[in-house]
Parts: structure tokens; sequence; C-alpha cells
């Protein structure tokens, strides 16, 4: 079969700078694939290969930048789980957001419809990245006012008085995962200026205690380090017209006991409350890149052992 691109940007999204993602798509296809001139010509009469290629040239329309070995990889897999069923595109600023996995998408629609959305899975599945970016959405839309990312401050035995300088100072470092993942949508200076007009807030969760969230989308990150009593004073502080996404790594949790972890506790106790939905992720969905899944999943062959011995 042969592919035709409309020009020679779109098809170096696809194929990388100097055609660098051609052996992983060779892989991938399970077939050899030649390229000439704006054509791809692919040694397969397999449907699926050529309705991935359309599927990638549609994108490509739309990005900027080319796609990594990790997107490539989720998007096959998003047409041979569903064939013909696409994720449905997000615009976040200047970027344009798509889910990569059904677990993905059935986040997103729970994003959407949802009042409370439990997230769970090993890293590297886009939970919080997937939450921030419909977040930003919603805020630079005007769909809600604003958007507040909290996280527990005590994790892996350490606190932030272990950090140098004054409170700002010490939660820098450890929120910036959620300013990288902001910085992926709108850049810095623009995220400051929403941080100065009280559009974005980023605060432990400490803080929250007290409060009324309204017209507001609250992400709880790192929740699996959170306590039963920190979780029901989280939850408890959504307005009527406020959402709230809590994700969290359940193979990581830093407190002395898993038991005393209000993820654990809440997901176990609130799953059936309407308007609230717990999305689970497995290592399948790891989107950050092939390396990070085959770590995860020789430390899970490694867990499983030791529990069976």
């Amino acid at each position: 079969m042969t592919i035709y691109f409309n020009n020679s940007e779109e098809m170096e999204k696809v194929m990388g700078i100097n055609d660098s993602n051609l052996p992983f798509l060779t892989s991938l296809a399970g077939a050899q694939i030649r390229v000439r001139g704006n054509q791809l010509v692919i040694d397969s009469s397999d449907s699926l290969v050529k309705d991935f290629f359309i599927h990638m040239m549609g994108l490509a329309s739309s990005r900027t930048g080319c796609f990594s070995e990790s997107e490539l990889y989720m998007e096959f897999k998003s047409l041979q789980e569903e064939p013909g069923a696409g994720g449905a595109e997000l615009a976040v600023g200047g970027r344009t957001l798509w889910p990569k996995s059904r677990s993905q998408r059935t986040y997103l629609k729970h994003l959407e419809d949802d009042q409370v959305v439990f997230a769970v899975g090993p890293a590297g599945t886009g939970k919080t990245f997937l939450a921030i970016g419909y977040a930003l959405s919603q805020v630079l839309s005007g769909a809600r006012q604003k958007l507040v990312l909290t996280r527990p401050v005590v994790e892996a035995g350490e606190s932030l008085g272990f950090l140098p300088g004054d409170l700002s100072q010490k939660l820098n470092p450890y929120l910036k995962p959620l300013y990288d993942a902001m910085e992926y949508f709108i850049p810095p200076y623009q995220i400051k200026k929403m941080e100065d007009a009280g559009q974005i807030e980023i605060s432990p969760l400490a803080y929250m205690r007290g409060r009324s969230l309204n017209r507001s989308i609250v992400i709880l990150d790192e929740a699996q380090n959170t306590t039963r009593g920190q979780m029901k004073m989280f939850l408890t502080r959504l307005g009527e017209d406020s959402k709230a996404v809590i994700t969290g790594d359940l193979t990581q949790i830093d407190l002395p006991h898993r038991g005393d972890s209000g993820l654990v506790h809440a997901i176990g106790l609130l799953h059936d409350i309407e308007g609230l939905s717990v999305v689970r992720f497995s290592q399948a969905d790891i989107v950050r890149s092939r390396l990070v899944r085959a770590i995860i999943s020789c430390y899970q062959e490694q867990e499983d052992s030791f529990l069976d011995a």
C-alpha cells in the first residue's frame, strides 16, 4: 500500500526529523516501510496499518512538533482496541489535547460529566497531565473561574522543614511537576498572569481547611499520601458549581500503613455516589515512554513474586 502525505511538514511530524521514527514505525506496523518524497510505501495489506497512518496524518495537520514514539504507540493501540474510534480533541491554549488510550477517553468523559473524579494508576499514564489540560481549558473558556492545584506536603519521610528558604521557596520545587504540566499547554508568562489574576492557585493541602470553593476546578495530586481526615476535608470544600479531580498511585503510598491512605479509603467508601466516578489506569495506559512502561512492569513482577513466595 502507498500512503500519500499532503506536504513534507505533515510527513515530518509523523516520521520524525530525518525519519527518526521510521525504525519504530516499521516495528509497529510489522512491515517494511520505504520513504519516497511525500509517500510511504508499506509492504502490508493490513487495514489497521492503513487506518493508523491516515489517522496520524489527520492529527499532524493540527499539531506543532513531531510525534514521540510513545504517542505513536498509544495512537496505534487506540485504533487497535476500538477501530475507527478516535479520541475527542480538546483545545488548550495553543495546544490540542487528545486521549491516547481507551482509559484516557473514559477519563476525559468523566471529567466532563461528573463533579468528582478519582484517577488511580501507575506513573506515566497521564492522570495529572490530562486533569490539568482539562482544567486549563475550563478556566480559559470561562466555564470555571479558578484552577486550584494542591498536594499533601509530606512524602517519603521528608517534610518542607528540611528544605531551605521561606514557604514560597520551599513549595516551588515540590510543586514543580504541576508547573511542568501547565507549561506544556501555556507559556510561563501566561501562568504568572493567571496567578496574579487569581485564576490559578497552587497551595499545600493544609491550606484548604476552612475554605469554600465555588466555580472552581480543584486538582488534588499525589492523593495516595493523604490521610482519611485530609481527604474528607478536601472533598467537603466543594461548592455546587465546582469540580474536583483526585489523582494518585496506590503503589506509591508513603504513609506508615497502607490502610491510612485517604485515597484507598475514599474510593472504597464513595464509589456508589451519583456524580462521582473512579477511573483506574493500568500499565497498558503508560504514555510517558516505552522505557517507563518496561521499568514499571519489572517492578510489578518482582512485587507479585514476592507476594506469592
